[in-house]
């Protein structure tokens, strides 16, 4: 009677521990990331009343007989299927697809693992961190990019990347070629717009004048009309230099660089003011030739019937101009023609020129409309452009000029001005896009997500911005886990060592954002187990009842 009375009490024990588990279970049921226990009995020791004896050719073997002391708690498993997850709409909830643990770190440097993915940024720190203030360990990132490709279980650091300095920039296409203007300071203050214009009243000695427009970033760029420039270089430094003056000093912008591709500077016939602005851009056309009067000049016509017809890209015939045809006499081919030869005196300062050119007697004699001839310069070093071409009437003052005697002076080559025109004052160059170099912090940050392979990205001023990576931990016995609060867990020494990976890798879950695990708590099964718990401590507790009893009629015996 008494062996039943303690096996009531190990009884009772035992299921009051087990309703302990079902109520810790219930009571997590809406706890994000809870892995819920259960508790299993098992039989106590036994007073063994009658031992076991083998049989033998006389009697029978015999059982042992043995009286049991009760149940006990035989073990608390932790159940650590995956439960249902739920979205949250917060994009730094997460929740692992499948096996694996965040990794969080407490302020002593005790590390934790946990299923519950409810983290948030300290602004203070630029960690990131639990619903309980503990870092999130896994891989930081620097200037964008991840610091390891391998997990790790560090701090994971927000920096946001600060904007980097651009130099502002305008371009535009004129006359076929592109021109482009940088400044030369990364700020704000470039982004400017410039306009250029030409002037005939400003003084010889003044090539560029810069007017800036107080009211805006304008800067008006006046070029005098009749100064030169050789090349691109001598147009970039005197427009810095004006505008230099202009402002009163160095301009917050730094200098401007003009560039001009393809280039249509020549040092050896510089542009002027007038072409550069003029809005009319325009290739090299050359100069022309005027036939108007001289010596053997009729009409523009002379020799007998030879007239100008054009001049090449690159004429460079001033001052007198002679015309002399000789023959017929064969060229270096075997040919049988007319040689023609214009000379140019050069008295302008041009330097003379000879141009040669060559009439075949078959070509001598073609129907009018059809007779030019090719001059080309000759004269040493002279540019293959640099051509003339003559039209004839006939075969007949082809030959009276081969015998006549060249014209003294048949006309005077000008020197009209070129039509270079490079189109600047076509229109207005807004340079954009010029920044000044600017820290940034989390406050930045207009957008954050956390990929499926743990990545963090963020949305900056500046675009996406790779901001670390959170990094699983798996065990080889994960029950083998202690539970520590908080809905953390330990390492122990059944559960091993924890393994590090990248979400999705190494057997891991990936994640998955805007969402949170829930608690594996199957409620129906919890309440059927707290009845047969109920149950149970309630038989155990009637053993005690009907054991007293019969300890009562037992002292009653004495009466």
């Amino acid at each position: 009677m008494v062996r039943s009375m303690y096996s009531g009490v190990a009884g009772m024990k035992a299921n009051q521990t087990r309703m302990d588990v079902i109520g810790n279970n219930i009571a997590n049921a809406n706890t994000y990331g809870f892995k819920s226990s259960r508790a299993t009995f098992r039989d106590m020791y036994y007073q063994q009343i009658r031992g076991a004896s083998a049989g033998t050719q006389t009697r029978g073997g015999i059982n042992p007989s043995m009286v049991g002391y009760g149940s006990q708690i035989a073990s608390v498993d932790l159940l650590m299927t995956q439960s249902s997850m739920t979205s949250t709409g917060n994009p730094l909830d997460v929740c692992i697809t499948g096996e694996g643990f965040l990794q969080v770190m407490d302020a002593d440097g005790n590390i934790y693992y946990t299923k519950a993915g409810m983290l948030d940024i300290d602004p203070a720190t630029g960690a990131l961190i639990d619903s309980n203030g503990n870092f999130v360990l896994g891989t930081s990132a620097t200037g964008g990019r991840l610091d390891s490709t391998e997990p790790g279980s560090n701090k994971i650091l927000i920096q946001v990347d600060p904007i980097q300095a651009s130099v502002a920039e305008g371009q535009t296409e004129v006359g076929g070629r592109t021109i482009t203007i940088t400044s030369s300071n990364q700020n704000t203050a470039a982004n400017v717009g410039f306009t250029f214009t030409a002037s005939t009243t400003m003084p010889d000695g003044l090539a560029v004048q810069a007017i800036m427009d107080s009211t805006s970033s304008m800067i008006n760029i006046q070029l005098n009309a009749n100064a030169k420039f050789g090349s691109v270089a001598d147009l970039n430094t005197a427009i810095n230099n004006a505008i230099t003056e202009a402002y009163g000093g160095t301009h917050p912008g730094g200098s401007f660089t003009i560039a001009i591709e393809p280039d249509p500077f020549d040092p050896n016939d510089p542009l002027t003011g007038a072409e550069i602005v003029n809005t009319a851009a325009s290739d090299y056309e050359g100069g022309g030739i005027d036939t108007s009067a001289g010596a053997g000049v009729t009409n523009g016509t002379f020799l007998g019937g030879f007239k100008f017809v054009e001049t090449g890209s690159r004429f460079s015939g001033e001052g007198a101009v002679t015309v002399e045809v000789t023959g017929p006499a064969e060229n270096a081919e075997g040919v049988s023609g007319y040689t023609v030869t214009l000379k140019t005196a050069g008295d302008n300062g041009s330097g003379a020129a000879t141009y040669t050119g060559f009439i075949s007697e078959d070509r001598a004699g073609e129907s009018a409309g059809n007779q030019t001839v090719l001059l080309s310069n000759t004269t040493q070093g002279a540019d293959a452009n640099d051509t003339v071409t003559l039209s004839y009437p006939n075969q007949e003052a082809i030959e009276d000029s081969a015998v006549g005697e060249p014209a003294a002076n048949i006309g005077t080559a000008t020197a009209s001005q070129p039509t270079r025109n490079l189109g600047l004052g076509k229109g207005t160059f807004m340079l954009e896009g010029g920044t000044e170099f600017r820290e940034q912090g989390i406050g930045n940050l207009t957008g954050i997500s956390i990929g499926a392979d743990g990545t963090i990205t963020g949305t900056t001023e500046a675009g996406l911005q790779v901001l670390g990576r959170i990094d699983l931990a798996t065990f080889d016995n994960t029950k083998g886990l202690m539970q520590s609060g908080n809905t953390y867990f330990t390492e122990t020494s059944n559960s091993g060592a924890p393994i590090l990976a990248i979400p999705g890798e190494n057997g891991t879950g990936a994640l998955k954002n805007s969402a949170l695990e829930m608690s594996n708590v199957d409620l129906s099964q919890e309440f059927s187990d707290m009845i047969m718990t109920q149950r149970g401590f309630q038989a155990c507790s009637r053993l005690i009842t009907v054991s007293d009893t019969m300890l009562e009629e037992l002292i009653n015996l004495k009466r």
